[in-house]
């Protein structure tokens, strides 16, 4: 939902949430802003640059029906320091291998 103002965004996060809370299927999500991953997740994985790799993946252990306030939850907090520095770490490693 990046190209959306951020009004509309959450809405769409929240609108998907409740269909994926109504119908039980699996998504496969794919976003570059962490706090969206988090919000709509129950697992993100992180990738590595080229080649796109799996490096890690984090179970996102917070409760459904989710409310965006859920963002403000000391756990949405310390899932976004893990997943904000995985990410970094791996932008610094594909940064110094294209140098």
């Amino acid at each position: 939902f990046g190209a959306l103002d951020n009004q509309t965004r959450g809405l769409m996060q929240e609108l998907l949430l409740g269909i994926w809370e109504a119908e039980k299927k699996t998504v496969l999500f794919v976003t570059h802003d962490i706090d969206e991953a988090i919000f709509v997740a129950g697992r993100v994985a992180v990738m590595t640059a080229r080649p796109g790799r799996i490096k890690s993946e984090m179970t996102v252990d917070l409760p459904h029906p989710r409310h965006y306030t859920v963002k403000t939850a000391p756990a949405f907090s310390a899932l976004k320091a893990r997943l904000t520095e995985e990410i970094r770490v791996e932008a610094l490693r594909a940064s110094m291998a294209a140098s």
